[in-house]
């Protein structure tokens, strides 16, 4: 996964305008949103909804944003309601693309996926197509200026199942439903975590090289700013070099 993990630090890194923190938040909202309709507004027995929460607070999304958006999942304000959807398609290269989106009219949705898609030579695939090469884990990132060996240390004791280092960050496999409690327990010893999420991890990597590689990455990108799309995932393998020349 070692190219995808560095598309989403350089993504991580790029200057956030009003208008990209503007998307952030719309993303954060609806995922706060979902989290509370699913499973109830108290975060104490919701881990869904305190990843979300703690991901909100994390872009300094204000604490009345966050309150408004639990309420409207559990019912107490009314809202637009939302649902997730999951779309699948292979990209230039040969790469699997897994989109996770949340919409208030799925046909829209898709026609707007669809037609990105076409736009950089890729194509929808069938549900399932792709699904069966990713597994559900968490990933925390902490920066790569903490120890390493105290940071893995804390992170094995606290049931975490991998860390490897990806340039200025390590990333740690967690099993989905102990990703809080990791995380916590991370940030309890002052290590400076950066993001905790739920991610799909593909089981094996495409490399992708040349003009594939930069429409692979123009497509994610045009993706990744729909409002609708929270997250992507793909298995490619893009190395450095051509990383960089795609990415300026």
């Amino acid at each position: 996964m070692a190219g995808h993990s560095k598309w989403k630090q350089i993504k991580r890194k790029k200057a956030v305008t009003d208008q990209k923190r503007g998307a952030v938040f719309t993303r954060l909202i609806r995922e706060i949103t979902i989290a509370a309709k699913a499973g109830g507004g108290d975060p104490g027995g919701n881990a869904r909804l305190r990843t979300a929460i703690d991901a909100a607070k994390a872009e300094n999304m204000p604490a009345d944003n966050i309150d408004r958006a639990v309420k409207k999942g559990t019912g107490e304000l009314a809202g637009v309601t939302y649902e997730e959807v999951t779309y699948e398609g292979y990209g230039p290269g040969g790469a699997a693309l897994l989109i996770q989106a949340t919409t208030d009219n799925p046909n829209r949705t898709v026609a707007e996926i669809r037609n990105v898609f076409q736009r950089h030579g890729a194509n929808l695939a069938a549900t399932n197509a792709v699904a069966w090469m990713f597994d559900r884990k968490g990933q925390i990132v902490v920066d790569a200026k903490a120890n390493e060996d105290a940071t893995m240390e804390a992170a094995l004791d606290a049931g975490a199942e991998d860390m490897e280092q990806e340039g200025d960050i390590y990333l740690i496999t967690t099993p989905p439903t102990q990703l809080h409690a990791i995380d916590q327990a991370l940030r309890s010893k002052k290590l400076p975590v950066q993001s905790a999420e739920i991610a799909m991890v593909p089981k094996n990597t495409v490399k992708v090289e040349g003009s594939d590689a930069k429409r692979l990455l123009q497509l994610v990108e045009g993706l990744e700013e729909m409002d609708d799309v929270a997250k992507v995932f793909s298995n490619f393998d893009i190395d450095a070099e051509a990383m960089a020349a795609v990415t300026g």
